[in-house]
C-alpha cells in the first residue's frame, strides 16, 4: 500500500533577507513562517532541521512502540528528543535521546528493540533514500 503525504514551501526574496512559509496537507502547519533568521539564529518561526528532528523523534518513538508491542510489552510512555546537528551546510549527525517507561522491560531488551527501531523507522531509512526531482521554471 502506498500512502502519499504532501507539504509545501513558499519563499520570497534572497536566502539571507527573504522569508517563506510552510504548509502541510493535514493543516497542522498552515503557512508557518521560516527564514534564515529562524534557521541560523533564534528568529521567530521554524526551520528544516527542527522539522526533521520532530519527524525523526516521532517516527522512531512509534517504531519502538510497535517493537515493544511485538514483544508483548506495553509502554506507559516513550519520550524521544532528536538533536539535529547542522554544520558547514550539512547534517552530519542526528542524536536520538529516548526514555521509556514500561513494566517488564529489561535494559537489554530495550537496547535491542531501540537499535532495531533506529535502523528501521522510515525516517532513519530516508537518509539513504533515492530523491526524485522535478523542477519547473515559471
Amino acid at each position: 500500500m502506498q500512502i502519499k503525504r504532501t507539504a509545501t514551501a513558499h519563499w520570497e526574496g534572497t536566502g539571507k533577507e527573504g522569508k517563506g512559509n510552510l504548509s502541510t496537507q493535514s493543516g497542522v502547519l498552515n503557512q508557518v513562517q521560516y527564514s534564515a533568521n529562524s534557521r541560523f539564529s533564534e528568529g521567530i518561526g521554524t526551520n528544516p532541521e527542527e522539522l526533521i528532528g520532530a519527524a525523526h523523534a516521532g517516527c522512531f518513538s512509534m517504531k519502538l512502540a510497535f517493537n515493544l508491542q511485538e514483544a508483548n510489552i506495553i509502554p506507559q510512555s516513550i519520550d524521544t528528543k532528536a538533536v539535529v546537528i547542522f554544520e558547514n551546510g550539512a547534517i552530519p549527525e542526528i542524536q536520538l535521546e529516548t526514555t521509556v517507561k514500561a513494566n517488564g522491560l529489561t535494559e537489554e531488551k530495550l537496547n535491542e528493540l531501540a537499535a532495531h527501531a533506529k535502523a528501521n523507522c522510515p525516517v532513519s531509512k530516508l537518509l539513504n533514500a533515492t530523491i526524485h526531482l522535478n523542477v519547473t521554471l515559471l
